[in-house]
C-alpha cells in the first residue's frame, strides 16, 4: 500500500484527501477514491487535468509513496489576452 495525498483547490476553499492505494495504482484510481468527484460535481473526469507536484501527467500514470496529486481547474482567462489588457490599461 502507499498513501498520496488528492488535492483540489477553489478560489474560497482547498480539500486534501490522504488516500491509500495498491501498488500500481493509477492517477485516475486514486482521484476515484479520494471522493472528490462526488463532493464536487464540476469537476469531470472526461475533460479533467491533473498533475504530481506541479508537473502535468496522465490519468494512467501509476502512483507512488507520498505523490500529490493535485486536481486543476480551467483558466478562466487566457494568461496572454490578460497581460495584454494590463499592459494597455498602463498606456
Amino acid at each position: 500500500m502507499v498513501e498520496i495525498e488528492v488535492v483540489y483547490a477553489k478560489p474560497e476553499q482547498q480539500v486534501i484527501v490522504t488516500v491509500a492505494m495498491e501498488e500500481g495504482a493509477t492517477v485516475e484510481a486514486a482521484i476515484k477514491a479520494s471522493g472528490l468527484l462526488e463532493r464536487f460535481p464540476e469537476i469531470g473526469l472526461s475533460e479533467l487535468k491533473a498533475g504530481i507536484f506541479g508537473a502535468v501527467c496522465k490519468l494512467e500514470q501509476p502512483v507512488r509513496e507520498a505523490d500529490r496529486i493535485e486536481i486543476y481547474r480551467p483558466l478562466l482567462h487566457d494568461p496572454k489576452e490578460a497581460r495584454r489588457q494590463r499592459a494597455l490599461k498602463r498606456f
